[in-house]
């Protein structure tokens, strides 16, 4: 599938440059593994969850669940429940799948359900609260991807909870991925984690979510490892 031109993202990036601290996740873990679903739900008041696709559950254009996937895909089914997770992906479900055909191809293959949206992240909030109708208020929804720009800015946007995550592919496991969408995730997260003043001045100003107080008081994330920097990010560019 041909992804067309993300212009929400382009039309949002002006706030962003102003408000830098919209692509400040609230966690950042390597892959959606190693999050504490059960926390999501018993301590954030989180009630759903919505993983990006590509290079978040699967290889970018690939149907299978990624190895490095599976245990937090299953983590998040039993702790939510089949209803209350979903995919929300720029390409699967958008006007770039005309007819929904890769969207069924893709509910098949993983059993779960792609959110439909004509207005690519960080839009769609609209369709997103109709899918998921227990839900109240967005600050009760968990967005999780491996893109700042668009599923870190769309959670922020709307008060989510946000959890990004490294790319799931790199090197030649990478090569079906969106050239301008690989080049942009790679500078997005050498501003944001490389160690220099400017990261970890954005890092200061991450939002604070409705329900959750922050890592320490209630840690969500099950990996023992640090938060990469520079280095660890060039093995994914």
């Amino acid at each position: 599938m041909v992804q067309s031109v993300n212009m929400k993202a382009l039309t949002t990036l002006a706030s962003v440059v102003r408000r830098p601290y919209l692509m400040a996740p609230h966690v950042f873990v390597p892959n959606i593994s190693d999050v504490n679903y059960q926390a999501l739900r018993d301590h954030c008041g989180i009630k759903a969850v919505m993983f990006d696709k590509d290079n978040t559950l699967t290889a970018p254009y690939e149907n299978s669940l990624h190895p490095l996937a599976k245990f937090g895909l299953q983590s998040a089914l039993d702790t939510f429940g089949r209803d209350n997770v979903a995919i929300l992906s720029n390409s699967a479900g958008t006007n770039d799948d005309p007819g929904f055909v890769d969207g069924k191809e893709i509910e098949e293959a993983l059993g779960i359900a792609v959110i439909k949206h004509s207005e690519k992240k960080p839009g769609g909030l609209n369709e997103v609260m109709d899918h998921f109708p227990n839900v109240d208020d967005a600050s009760q929804l968990c967005m999780v991807g491996d893109r700042l720009l668009t599923d870190i800015v769309f959670g922020n946007l709307h008060g989510m909870l946000t959890v990004h995550i490294l790319p799931l592919c790199s090197g030649k496991d990478n090569k079906k991925d969106n050239k301008v969408a690989n080049v942009v995730r790679v500078v997005e997260n050498k501003i944001m984690y490389a160690d220099w003043w400017g990261g970890r001045k954005i890092r200061s100003y991450t939002l604070g979510h409705k329900v959750w107080k922050g890592e320490d008081e209630c840690p969500l994330v099950l990996a023992d490892e640090n938060v990469p920097l520079l280095g660890d990010l060039k093995q994914k560019d």
